[in-house]
């Protein structure tokens, strides 16, 4: 057998080619037309037009191809290729200008025209898909070539409107190979050029024929215990390798692995193995299994010589039984060595063969095939005393009926129940009697099993698998008679019993009174009957090899089907190719999980199995905590031999486990601490760490905890604080007391910690302790892996994964398009693809030759609600599953050729392709076959699509309130809350304050200060618009809530008056007096908590007070619209230089704001909160006591009320108001109050003043200009003065004609 294998010498990297897929030349003649027409045999003709040498491709002699009768059921068109060929291909037509074509076929193919192979492909019997029309010729091409002389065509299926009609052609090439036939008693033997054979790689190759299923294929050994070995153990090919093994047993280099089934069925099958030191690959008719050998040696020490076909005798006597090979091999070859070739040239040892034949012989097994309708009807002794049947039977059916015949007086059946042999027996001669007897367990296993029964005089004998212990007798009551006729398989008649439904599966050796049944006479319809049954073949396929059901789950099977049993793998699905658990902690967040211990899968449906974990899940980020096995401050104390002190630390995972975590996070560190006395850690004499830590690649570091990579040192020689100021490590300091060095490992590349290496721990007095943390990682990059998709031309294009015969994709998206490809991926005959319709249908599609599968799932709710959506989809061997956000599901069953891996030729295009419309929108956390795709960095390089998904603010960004902005980040979102006057994760923690008598809070937008690091905040200093918004609560009156200043005697002021009303103060130019709108008829000073909203914008002004209807006011017409220079904010009371509106000071600035104030914010500037957040760096200064308070509640809800109804309209309601302080006034008393009220107040402002400027005369110091600003702390005879003098920013110098004013 031809062939060319390619092996890349490097450990676990192979590349393998069939022979069918590097031939040395074209395999493409054609092999049918040039055949002469005896070659073309069929199972019948329609007439002498439609002989079956007319079916040649594109012939239209006789009536233009090969018709059957209709009369026949098992129509067949046979090919005799005259040797053996390769066959690669075939072309069908109809026949010529008809309606008769064959619209679906399979193909049988022989060497010696008995026991025919169906071509399989993926496990199944492959029905070829045929042709439409009688002239267009459909081509199929074969993914395995077949090598065989005969092939048979067999119709399945044709055109409705006419009858079965075939022209075809078969492409190809020769084939040859030296054969051999192993008769059980030779063997091969192949010495070396010298006694002993050390070799670090094998190419071994061979092809093999046989009915024995248990037999050795090759072996060879060396005297130190290594070895390879290739043999059948139940029908089933393992492979046995040993590199080396020590004699005190701690090095077990044993490797045992099996693959395939059923290879005892006299059929041709292909064998090589690659081996490059300890990995391996093992293949088997187109199917390797790769794997690495056990322990740790690399090369196989062979003595003498390697055999095939069996054991040398030497070897025999040590190793048990175990037999010879009974069968015939082909295409032998062992490191180049062409074995076959050189027996031929009598090059190679073959005395021990009886007679050697380059030739394969004819098997005499003649199989039956049956399905669940067929029936085999044989005849037999009529009127016998004697019952005598045997039979051998492969099924994977539990129950089935094996044989029935009719007695005289009676009946006998035996049929397989739950897989053991049960005869049932009733004779009725004389009164009826009833019995059974059973045998055997376990016969459904596939393998052949045989049985005989013997019925004789009295008694009746059961025999299974000619295993006398198996034996069972029964006494009979009377003697039998035959009735003459045997069924075998099913039972037609329905007058007499069979309570066991039809077998499936295959049957051989039938004997009938001892005399082996004719069964090619059957199939020349000379004797007997049949009911769809195939003769001469056994069609039995083994559905679990290779094992269709992944991460170790356990496969059962029937005749028509297999089943997956994945209990406690930790995945689920029809072939346990799903995960059952999330990918990371991340995920678990944004399904609503707190913390706790939870099973992850970062890779879903890869390799990598689930393992436990502990998350700590808070609103800020998630951590993923993974503990070892070093207990706290574990003492270092076993040192080897060199003084050093190996601590190997061990995690609840494997390392692939650690490093899908490690790699995925965002962040990962580890705490590690090392306690000393007289024991040093990194600064030896002579510079050379003394103890150092192994890490992720098996690296070594020297750095410690606090410390990073490249510098040796100590968290406290980072900081400088070490014991010894001349050590970078507080242990270095060698002292007899304790110490510790300890901090964070925050490099994650470097991370995990393994091993700890001690060094200094041998010297008298000195102990050390380790204490090694969790390893703790922070965030799922590959969770939040995302990228925008910004037109519907737009689309990655990645390389086309490897196709599988399970492929599962999962993403999430959102999007406000209705419509989009998700991502589509072709090859010659096959596709994949996923796409949004409609806005709440999503489509998975696929096909996998001429077979295309539509799945499609429709939401309930709206798919583009710019929210985002998870879509699961998976196509495995059994059925294809579409999932939408982990509550919807649609399931349909694969077709036949849904077993085929997907073959791609394009890449795989996320987006838009082949002029589709594309995805618009964001996607994220796309991954296929457990397998994340870097979206984000392909999109950095790809026009039309954006890095990260500018879209997670559409969907969760109504969480930030007040006037937060959403920030996107490219794992999730964030709430800026900067710019607002609130805190928190979505900018609703009110940021509040408690005033003291005589606190303020001072924020400076434009600074005089030439000082270019102290600069205010840019803000547009001429306004024609603002907002101010703030909360308070007070029961103290009069006072000033907020002032804004400006460089001229512009200014906007909020006051409480002395009875708790509130004033809205408007200076803006243009007018004499301030503006003012007092808000008069209610008392807000009475220690609840009032919320103001002030806009204006141009002359309008808008006022909100709480909860309460808007009431809008109007600048006067003279008045400016401009707030120039915008100066500072006052909160609580005013020191200010300048011209200030006297009437403020007098009444509202004296003593001061006391109470709360919070949520304070004018336009985009939050003083308060600037005042309070000492981190913020901001123009702000605080004087007198300021405590943080959310100023007990939020103002009350009121429902809005009719006008008849609300206080604010009461007015016009013609009601006097109890609070009235400067409108006039029909109410005598009230205005008398007034007038009282007035003298007292000016008398008292009076006073004030005059005491003001005593104080300032005494206190003022010479110069040539004035100011009453004190230069300590000490000389403050008063609160305002002591706020003063604390503040270095309000020594401002100014010019002496300014007024002042100091209160």
């Amino acid at each position: 057998m031809a062939r060319v294998i390619v092996m890349l010498l490097l450990p676990a990297v192979w590349s393998i080619s069939s022979a069918a897929s590097a031939p040395e030349r074209k395999c493409e003649d054609t092999l049918a037309t040039p055949l002469p027409d005896s070659s073309f045999t069929s199972s019948s003709v329609y007439g002498r037009g439609y002989a079956a040498g007319y079916a040649k491709l594109t012939w239209k002699l006789g009536a233009g191809g090969w018709l059957p009768l209709e009369t026949d059921h098992y129509p067949w068109l046979q090919l005799d290729l005259g040797s053996r060929k390769r066959v690669v291909a075939i072309g069908t037509q109809g026949c010529y200008n008809s309606a008769d074509w064959t619209t679906k076929y399979q193909l049988l193919y022989s060497d010696t025209q008995k026991n025919w192979r169906p071509y399989l492909q993926d496990g199944s019997i492959r029905t070829f898909q045929g042709n439409v029309n009688s002239e267009g010729v459909v081509r199929n091409e074969l993914k395995h070539a077949i090598l065989a002389r005969y092939v048979r065509f067999i119709p399945v299926d044709w055109n409705s409107e006419g009858r079965i009609g075939i022209r075809l052609e078969l492409y190809g090439c020769s084939y040859w190979s030296d054969v051999i036939t192993f008769d059980g008693h030779g063997i091969i033997s192949y010495r070396f050029r010298s006694k002993k054979m050390k070799i670090a790689k094998d190419i071994i190759s061979l092809r093999f024929r046989t009915t024995a299923g248990g037999v050795v294929l090759l072996h060879g050994e060396g005297q130190q215990g290594d070895y390879i070995s290739l043999e059948l153990r139940r029908a089933r090919l393992q492979l046995s390798i040993n590199l080396g093994s020590n004699q005190y047993g701690s090095i077990q280099g044993h490797t045992s692995v099996t693959s395939g089934s059923l290879l005892d069925d006299d059929h041709w099958h292909s064998v090589v193995i690659e081996r490059y030191h300890r990995n391996v690959n093992f293949t088997l008719d187109h199917h390797t299994q790769q794997f690495r050998t056990n322990g740790e040696f690399d090369h196989l020490d062979l003595d003498y010589e390697i055999s095939f076909g069996g054991l040398p005798q030497s070897v025999k006597s040590s190793s048990g039984v175990r037999e010879n090979f009974v069968g015939c091999m082909e295409g032998i070859t062992y490191n180049g060595e062409n074995i076959t070739n050189l027996v031929r040239r009598k090059k190679v040892d073959t005395s021990s063969f009886r007679n050697l034949t380059f030739s394969c012989s004819d098997s005499n097994s003649f199989p039956v095939f049956f399905n669940s309708t067929s029936f085999l009807r044989l005849p037999g002794h009529s009127y016998s005393d004697t019952l005598s049947i045997s039979l051998s039977f492969r099924t994977w059916n539990s129950n089935g009926l094996l044989m029935f015949t009719a007695l005289t007086d009676g009946w006998v059946e035996v049929a397989l129940t739950e897989g053991k042999i049960t005869v049932y027996m009733n004779v009725t001669q004389t009164r009826s009697t009833y019995m059974d007897i059973s045998s055997g367990s376990g016969l459904n296993d596939g393998q052949w099993h045989s049985f005989h029964l013997i019925i004789l005089e009295y008694y009746a004998m059961l025999t299974v698998d000619g295993d006398e212990a198996s034996t069972v007798r029964t006494a009979l009551p009377i003697q039998i008679q035959t009735g003459g006729i045997y069924y075998f398989g099913g039972y037609l008649p329905t007058n007499t019993r069979s309570l066991q439904r039809h077998f499936q599966g295959c049957m051989q050796m039938i004997h009938i009174d001892d005399h082996l049944a004719d069964l090619r006479a059957v199939e020349q319809g000379l004797i007997g009957t049949y009911e769809n049954v195939t003769l001469d073949m056994c069609a039995i396929i083994d559905r679990c090899v290779p094992n269709h059901c992944e991460h170790g789950g356990r496969c059962t099977q029937t005749w028509g089907t297999f089943s997956c049993d994945c209990n406690g793998t930790g995945y689920t699905g029809a072939t346990c190719h799903t995960s059952m658990y999330q990918q990371s902690c991340e995920e678990y967040k944004h399904q609503g999980k707190s913390s706790g211990n939870y099973w992850i899968d970062p890779d879903g449906s890869g390799p990598i199995s689930a393992f436990r974990v502990s998350c700590h899940i808070s609103e800020e980020m998630v951590w993923t905590t993974l503990k070892n096995n070093l207990a706290p401050e574990t003492s270092v104390v076993s040192a080897e031999k060199d003084g050093k002190a190996v601590l190997q630390i061990s995690y609840n995972v494997t390392n692939e486990q650690l490093l899908s975590v490690t790699s995925s996070a965002e962040s990962c560190e580890q705490y590690i601490a090392y306690t000393c006395k007289m024991s040093r850690l990194l600064n030896s004499p002579d510079g050379v760490p003394l103890t150092w830590w192994v890490g992720k690649a098996n690296e070594r570091h020297s750095y410690w905890g606090g410390s990073g990579p490249g510098i040796q040192k100590c968290a406290c020689g980072i900081e400088h604080n070490c014991t010894d100021p001349k050590h970078d490590c507080n242990c270095d300091a060698d002292l007899r007391s304790w110490r510790e060095d300890a901090g964070l490992l925050v490099y994650k590349d470097h991370l995990p910690v393994s091993r700890v290496v001690v060094g200094d721990t041998s010297r008298a007095g000195s102990e050390a302790k380790l204490t090694l943390g969790p390893l703790n990682c922070q965030g799922d990059g590959n969770y939040w892996n995302a990228a925008s998709f910004t037109s519907p031309a737009s689309y990655l294009h990645f390389s086309s994964f490897r196709g599988e015969t399970s492929t599962d994709i999962s993403f999430y998206f959102k999007t406000s398009s209705t419509h989009g490809v998700f991502l589509e991926n072709k090859g010659t005959n096959d596709y994949l693809g996923l796409e949004l319709r409609g806005g709440s249908e999503v489509l998975f599609s696929f096909g996998v030759g001429n077979e295309w599968v539509e799945l499609s799932l429709n939401s309930p709710v709206p798919l583009n609600d710019d929210q985002w959506h998870r879509v699961e989809a998976e196509k495995n061997i059994k059925e294809a599953v579409l999932q939408l956000d982990g509550q919807s599901r649609e399931a349909s069953a694969t077709p036949a050729q849904g077993h085929t891996k997907l073959e791609f030729y394009s890449e795989l295009y996320v987006g838009a392709s082949s002029g589709q419309r594309g995805f618009l929108g964001c996607m994220r956390a796309l991954k296929i076959n457990g397998v994340t795709f870097d979206l984000e960095d392909k999109a950095k390089v790809t026009p039309g699509v954006k890095a990260g998904c500018q879209g997670h603010c559409g969907s969760y960004g109504t969480h930030c309130k007040n006037g937060g902005n959403c920030v996107e980040q490219y794992n999730g979102y964030s709430c800026d809350c900067s710019l607002t006057a609130y805190d928190g994760l979505f900018c609703t923690d009110d940021v509040g304050g408690y005033f003291e008598t005589g606190t303020l809070v001072r924020y400076d937008l434009l600074s005089e200060d030439p000082n270019p690091l102290r600069v205010g905040v840019s803000i547009d200093a001429n306004l024609t618009q603002e907002e101010l918004v703030f909360s308070f609560s007070t029961s103290s009156t009069p006072s000033i809530l907020v002032y804004i200043s400006s460089r001229t005697q512009d200014y906007m002021a909020v006051v409480l008056r002395h009875n708790g009303t509130l004033q809205i103060r408007y200076n803006l130019g243009g007018v004499t007096e301030p503006y003012t709108i007092d808000v008069e008829h209610r008392n807000m000073a009475n220690g609840q908590p009032h919320s103001v909203n002030i806009t204006r914008k141009l002359r309008k002004i808008r006022l909100q007070l709480d909860h309460y209807p808007v009431s809008i006011y109007n600048l006067p017409e003279a008045s400016d619209t401009h707030f120039n220079l915008v100066k500072s904010i006052f909160l609580g009371k005013v020191f200010e230089t300048g011209q200030i509106d006297p009437i403020l000071i007098e009444r509202y600035n004296t003593p001061g704001f006391v109470g709360c104030l919070s949520r304070v914010q004018f336009n985009n500037i939050a003083p308060l909160k600037a005042a309070l957040r000492l981190g913020l760096a901001a123009p702000v200064s605080t004087h007198g006591i300021l405590v943080p308070s959310n100023c007990g509640a939020s103002p009350l809800t009121i429902s809005p009320m009719a006008s008849a109804n609300d206080p604010w309209h009461l007015k016009a309601a013609g009601i006097v108001f109890p609070f009235h302080e400067e409108t006039d006034t029909d109410d005598a008393a009230f205005h008398n109050s007034s007038i009282i009220g007035g003298i007292i107040t000016v008398v008292i402002f009076a006073v004030l003043c005059i005491t003001v400027f005593a104080v300032r005369h005494l206190l003022r110091h010479k110069g040539s200009y004035h100011t009453n600003e004190a230069k300590g702390a000490e000389s403050a005879d008063c609160a305002d003065a002591a706020i003063i003098v604390n503040d270095p920013a309000f020594t401002e110098t100014i010019e002496e004609s300014k007024k002042e004013w100091f209160i």
